[in-house]
Parts: structure tokens; C-alpha cells; sequence
């Protein structure tokens, strides 16, 4: 399991949300890290314990040449697996149901009455176009009947004038 699969097995304890499961992932291990890093240790029951561990400087062998060679001091990380894990891993100890995820909060949408809407929808459309002919100025209304008119209509409107 890598990091993507672990928040998307996270997510459905967020309510289904990816980003606050990543927030919470990043969280835990930027914080895991910032404290082994002053070297103090990260102890987590029935999971284990990380920890910071120095390395003394020792010789070691080139495996391609074969000669010896000086390794320096190191600070390495160190995960020691706790008694609980070690046991459900063996097999030994059998693992609890996974916690659910909590039930999801859906608000109900508030239905409100809107008779004006139905009774605007079932009014005739000849009343509709009188009402916008009284509110748009005359020269507005002369252009979009001419470009609403079929072509045909309006050759025969001009050579009757």
C-alpha cells in the first residue's frame, strides 16, 4: 500500500473527503518525523516505537573491488514493531472488525412553494412577447423583428413600401 492508497482507505472517515485525509496523513507523519529528528522517540501502543539510532564508524568491504573501506558515524530511523503487531502478523492474535466509518450527515433540501413560476410558465407566449415589447425601446424592437422575419417576409414588406 503506498501513501495514495493508504488516504483513500482513510477517506471514508472523512466523510469522503480526499484532501482532509491527506491533511491528517501528512500531519501524523511530519509530526513522527519532526520528533525523531530531536531524538526523541515515537511510541505508538500495540504498533511500535520509532526511534533515532546512531551508527558508530566502522570499516566496511567494496563488493565490487573487494578492497576495505571507512564507513562514517551515522544518525539512521529505526521502527521496533511492538508485541501486539508482531503477534497479529504471526498470526498468533487475530485482528478486531475495522471501525466503520461514521454515517454520513445528508441535509434535507427545504422545498419551498413557488406558484408565481408555474403561473409565469403557463401564461400564452403572445403575452410574454407584449410585455417585452413594452419594455425594450422601438428601435431595438424594429431590429429584432427584422432579423427574427424570415428573409422572404421582409423582401416583400420592402417592395410594398
Amino acid at each position: 500500500m503506498n501513501k495514495a492508497q493508504f488516504i483513500a482507505a482513510l477517506a471514508p472517515h472523512f466523510n469522503d473527503s480526499k484532501k482532509e485525509a491527506a491533511h491528517a496523513v501528512d500531519i501524523v507523519f511530519d509530526t513522527i518525523t519532526r520528533t525523531m529528528s530531536k531524538g526523541e522517540d515515537v511510541m505508538i501502543n500495540d504498533f511500535g516505537k520509532f526511534k533515532k539510532v546512531d551508527r558508530k564508524a566502522r570499516k566496511g568491504r567494496n563488493p565490487f573491488t573487494g578492497e576495505t573501506i571507512q564507513i562514517k558515524a551515522s544518525k539512521k530511523p529505526r521502527f521496533l514493531p511492538a508485541k501486539g503487531l508482531k503477534e497479529v502478523i504471526s498470526g498468533a492474535r487475530k485482528l478486531e472488525p475495522a471501525p466503520k466509518p461514521a454515517p454520513k450527515v445528508v441535509a434535507k433540501p427545504v422545498v419551498k412553494a413557488a406558484p408565481k413560476k408555474v403561473a409565469k410558465k403557463a401564461a400564452p407566449k403572445k403575452a410574454a412577447k407584449k410585455v417585452v415589447k413594452k419594455a425594450a425601446p422601438k428601435k431595438a424592437v424594429k431590429k429584432v423583428a427584422k432579423k427574427a422575419a424570415p428573409k422572404k417576409a421582409v423582401k416583400k414588406v420592402a417592395k410594398k413600401k
